[in-house]
């Protein structure tokens, strides 16, 4: 991906909304298969990990971003704070 686009693509997810919410379970199945549905409909989806998730085991937002990016084969647009982006 060019960083033309990239750029775009940031500045698009700055307008929307977190369409998930990462909690105390995780990244669960349950999540993925959510995040499959929602990213095959919009492409472009914000998740927010929320404070009571447990991602010490996930290496931090970081970790939980690559777990989610992998197991739904999307790019990692942006982490921002406990918001992730991705694109498919």
């Amino acid at each position: 991906m060019d960083k033309e686009k990239l750029y775009k693509l940031r500045s698009e997810a700055t307008h929307i909304k977190p369409i998930l919410n990462v909690g105390k379970g995780g990244v669960s199945d349950q999540l993925i298969t959510e995040l499959k549905k929602v990213i095959k409909d919009r492409h472009l989806v914000k998740v927010k990990v929320l404070k009571s998730a447990s991602y010490e085991e996930e290496d931090g937002i970081d970790g939980i971003a690559e777990k989610l990016a992998d197991a739904t084969r999307s790019t990692i647009i942006d982490v921002r704070g406990h918001s992730v982006v991705l694109y498919r």
